[in-house]
């Protein structure tokens, strides 16, 4: 009799055990659509001007901008903090939601409850909240970066307790890894810090200068979307604007790579490759998403907003047009442009939402006239093609030009005016 009631005790728990894990996945799978809430970070150390002016032309085009404000880094196991001066005056001129993001650099430990790292974090957090306080910035959430190894998480969820302790009512937003999503110690964070940011894009060693290389892997990014769905906590996804510069020495060895700012000092002969973040493909991934996503993806939130004079990143068009909703679009045009008698400038014209990044040509026609001296500027070169052609082409591979911006071919001059036809060609 009482190994039957045993029995029964038994089935009833699985029986229940299996009903809440149904409940749970009933409730974690279901789904939502419709437009998408998109946040920017602004994540610049120094705010320029184009800084500034990116933040005044671009922010209210967001449901919140979330600037870097400070870094933690170590030395001998000591933290060393750098502060970003954010121009708070701009941020509220924007009139968006704003939050703060603390950036933490690999620590191994110890992570303990009331112990000096845990308290200068905390420290940290709590000044950073009461400086934006103090400059009229009604926060929404501190963000904590932390480069944290998974081998940590359980320790990392002792600091994100404390902060929130701090700073409370202020809501904690950590940020994650899709790695970390099978872990039962980021469940326990996950559910301490009721939200984060999925973060679907790294930066990763190329194995060589031709290996297939994604800052972003679609597929990647909508299964690690999925997962995160199914745990339940609501959480956004951190998508990419920005590239790099890979460089390989002559013998087809990585030996490093550049983004904003001075490229390193590289050996003459290196090897040089681009990468990117695929618009095309970032905005098929959020129409996928508009049209179905689990009902705990709250938002998007882009890395990071374009400046006018990056190098790297996305221009403002290629970003607005996703926003909008639209596919980006490839515009190029040549325009020929009469500067002063007999004299006419040749240049291309990036119209549309995406950079062009080709080898192009632009064959010129004249009649009537004779050409009496012409020259090609930057990266082109000029050549005749006969008495009424010539042919402007760039030199390198391919060039770079950024949505919205201008390139000037060259020039050339006839001895009398004339009307001068061109053809842009793509090789």
């Amino acid at each position: 009799m009482k190994k039957r009631a045993a029995i029964l005790s038994l089935l009833l728990v699985a029986f229940l055990a299996a009903l809440i894990a149904a409940i749970l996945f009933v409730r974690s799978g279901k789904r939502i659509s419709g437009p998408i809430r998109h946040e920017v970070y602004v994540w610049q150390r120094a705010w320029t001007q184009p800084v500034r002016d990116a933040v005044t032309q671009h922010g209210t085009n967001f449901s919140e901008i979330v600037p870097l404000k400070a870094e933690i880094s170590w030395k001998d196991k000591k933290p060393q903090l750098t502060r970003v001066a954010v121009d708070y005056a701009t941020l509220a001129a924007a009139k968006r939601p704003v939050g703060l993001a603390l950036r933490i650099g690999p620590y191994v430990g110890p992570f303990e409850a009331g112990g000096r790292i845990t308290e200068y974090i905390c420290d940290v957090a709590a000044t950073l909240v009461a400086e934006a306080r103090s400059n009229r910035i009604e926060l929404t959430e501190l963000q904590i970066d932390f480069d944290c190894a998974e081998s940590k998480l359980d320790g990392y969820r002792v600091w994100v307790e404390a902060v929130q302790r701090r700073v409370t009512p202020l809501p904690v937003t950590i940020t994650a890894l899709p790695s970390w999503l099978d872990s039962y110690a980021f469940k326990r964070l996950a559910a301490i810090a009721t939200n984060y940011v999925l973060q679907v894009h790294s930066v990763e060693r190329p194995r060589s200068l031709d290996a297939p290389f994604s800052l972003c892997d679609p597929q990647a990014a909508r299964r690690a979307v999925e997962q995160a769905g199914r745990i339940g906590v609501p959480f956004r996804v951190a998508l990419p604007t920005y590239g790099y510069t890979f460089a390989f020495d002559s013998g087809g060895k990585f030996i490093g790579l550049s983004a904003e700012g001075p490229r390193p000092n590289w050996p003459a002969n290196a090897q040089l490759r681009e990468v990117s973040s695929n618009p095309m493909e970032l905005s098929a991934l959020v129409r996928d998403w508009t049209a179905s996503r689990p009902e705990a993806m709250r938002g998007v939130i882009w890395y990071r907003l374009p400046t006018i004079v990056d190098n790297f990143n996305w221009r403002w068009p290629t970003l607005g047009a996703i926003l909008d909703s639209r596919v980006p679009q490839e515009k190029l045009r040549v325009d020929a442009r009469r500067v002063e008698p007999r004299l006419v400038e040749i240049s291309l014209v990036n119209e549309g939402d995406l950079d062009i990044s080709s080898r192009l040509a632009v064959e010129v026609r004249w009649s009537n006239a004779r050409l009496v001296a012409g020259d090609a500027l930057r990266d082109f070169t000029l050549t005749e093609t006969g008495v009424s052609g010539a042919s402007f082409q760039n030199k390198t591979n391919s060039i770079r030009l950024p949505a919205g911006d201008t390139v000037k071919a060259g020039w050339l001059r006839f001895d009398q005016d004339c009307e001068v036809r061109c053809e842009l060609k793509k090789k």
